[in-house]
């Protein structure tokens, strides 16, 4: 509670964080699952393309993918001049713009363990119902998701806590705005940098706790998917 009272911007980075980390998670499960099944079926070369273009964050220097986006964002470019021009405001340095950032940076999180989940499921299953007369809404809805639905959680909760821990894409993105855009991690390398090591302890020991217990959760997810 002592440290609530000496750093009122403890809490606002954290829930800063936490809201950027819930927004990117749900996006990326309305975005990720039907590129997910998409990939999975495709049988062209375009899906070739696709999923380079998935996988590329987790090579990529997340700086690289902050300074192509800043530069998208931009008022000078197409996407960040509409922007400005419906909102009033920059895309660059807001938190629409992490968010943006964010879901790009933590696709590959998503979308693998969503592609893994799915081809696990029986695919007898998705034939009898499909004879049944099953819609694919109905066959998605009532058969598929089902039987991927844990696999679909640990990509969530690993999309989670990846999101939780960004740095880079973030900072190359957001700047350090309090209340704007300072999470967590921009935080903790903000009282670093002024010495100020009981608030940076304090930054480290809520991430480090955090991201133990979503990884524990993802561990324990896929334990449960490999039982016979």
């Amino acid at each position: 509670m002592n440290l609530l009272w000496q750093y009122p911007s403890f809490t606002e980075a954290l829930w800063l964080t936490l809201r950027l980390a819930l927004t990117t998670t749900f996006v990326l499960l309305v975005l990720g699952i039907p590129l997910a099944l998409w990939l999975n079926r495709g049988r062209h070369f375009t899906k070739i393309w696709v999923e380079t273009l998935v996988t590329l964050p987790i090579v990529l220097p997340p700086t690289v993918i902050g300074f192509y986006l800043l530069l998208l964002f931009s008022p000078h470019h197409s996407l960040g001049s509409a922007w400005l021009q419906t909102t009033g405001q920059t895309l660059a340095f807001s938190f629409p713009g992490l968010v943006i950032g964010s879901v790009i940076y933590s696709l590959p999180f998503a979308v693998q363990p969503f592609q893994i989940a799915f081809r696990g499921v029986p695919q007898d299953c998705v034939e009898v119902a499909e004879t049944l007369g099953a819609s694919r809404w109905q066959q998605f809805w009532h058969v598929e998701l089902p039987n991927a639905k844990r696999g679909v959680m640990g990509g969530a909760t690993l999309t989670f806590a990846h999101t939780m821990g960004e740095f880079g894409v973030v900072l190359m993105l957001g700047g350090n705005i309090p209340g704007t855009t300072r999470v967590a991690s921009i935080a903790l390398y903000d009282e670093v940098q002024q010495l100020n090591y009981p608030a940076a302890h304090a930054y480290a020991a809520v991430l480090l706790l955090g991201s133990f217990a979503l990884l524990s959760m993802v561990n324990w997810l896929n334990h449960q998917n490999t039982k016979p």
